[in-house]
């Protein structure tokens, strides 16, 4: 059996191991593999593992041999699910490996913005402490989260982990989805959309991107926000209007913080990389050591299961 893994240097740079795979066959790992090269990398493995190296319906049909596919991530939308099923092919993913990861990042993002560690390291390196009259100084107005309102749009488990850690910051939780929630813990509100928007102090996207939640963040939802409210996005890139949003963060209307843009890498004009008032992350939240353990665990355990007849994680059945 042949093993291919297309792009496997985000997942694992050098610092985990891939003994649990090699040991199946044959196996091959490249770091990363550009559209020409993939169905001649890719040809006669009977099982191809992807992150973001895109597997359509032409590559598909190239590949006879193919009868399972491991995306090395949550989302599955480099992979042709339809033209996968029509030909047989399973396909998995890896849900729920870091929640922790990336609420760890959104409260980065936030207490980035609140506590402004970065732009106080870079005066004290500066001189300005040294030459301060006074023992302390703040470039800044600094903010606590005790009491602020922390709204969720989208509560899976990254969304469930970022309200657990706003309510030990003592802050106030609204919380959107599709349906009502009313179980929530204390703290915790279902609310509609509109009102998340325009009662909370800092706003944190955790929906998936879809045709209906593509771009709702837009001049509409951004005008709806308090002055000065914070908006933190570590879901999907195309939630956000990014033109919007620049126009906002220009006006000094609001603040941001994200990991993800509309497309990655990012062009050289993306609005967003030269608006004020922002802190972006190269969507990394998700790339702590651990996590990275755990989406190979899971990954691994996926394979597993194909080869013994019970396939977990499946995307396309």
């Amino acid at each position: 059996m042949k093993i291919v893994v297309l792009d496997g240097e985000t997942l694992n740079p050098g610092d985990l191991s891939w003994q649990s795979l090699t040991g199946l066959g044959e196996f091959a790992c490249f770091p990363r593999t550009a559209g020409a090269d993939i169905v001649a990398r890719a040809q006669g493995a009977e099982i191809i593992l992807t992150n973001k190296t895109p597997l359509n319906a032409k590559t598909l049909a190239q590949l006879p041999a193919l009868k399972y596919i491991g995306v090395l991530a949550t989302g599955t939308n480099v992979v042709d699910i339809a033209a996968a099923k029509a030909r047989g092919i399973v396909v998995t993913n890896v849900p729920a490996y870091a929640p922790d990861a990336v609420a760890q990042m959104v409260f980065a993002h936030i207490l980035h913005h609140t506590q402004a560690v970065a732009a106080h390291h870079q005066a004290v390196v500066d001189g300005q402490w040294v030459n301060c009259q006074d023992f302390c100084f703040t470039l800044m107005p600094l903010q606590s989260l005790k009491g602020k309102t922390l709204g969720l749009i989208g509560y899976g488990d990254i969304g469930q982990q970022v309200g657990t850690l706003a309510l030990a910051f003592g802050m106030k939780v609204l919380v959107n989805t599709r349906s009502v929630i009313k179980d929530l813990p204390q703290g915790s509100t279902w609310v509609p959309r509109d009102t998340v928007l325009s009662k909370s102090d800092i706003i944190s996207l955790h929906c998936p991107l879809t045709p209906e939640t593509e771009q709702f963040i837009n001049q509409q939802a951004l005008a709806l926000m308090k002055p000065n409210a914070l908006l933190i996005n570590t879901a999907r890139g195309g939630l956000i209007d990014e033109a919007a949003l620049a126009a906002a963060l220009s006006q000094n209307r609001l603040f941001a913080g994200v990991d993800v843009l509309s497309t990655e890498p990012p062009s050289a004009d993306n609005p967003l990389l030269h608006a004020p008032n922002i802190s972006i992350s190269p969507h990394n939240a998700w790339a702590t050591k651990e996590a990275r353990q755990s989406l190979l665990n899971i990954a691994v355990a996926n394979v597993h299961g194909y080869l013994q007849g019970e396939v977990i994680n499946c995307v396309n059945k």
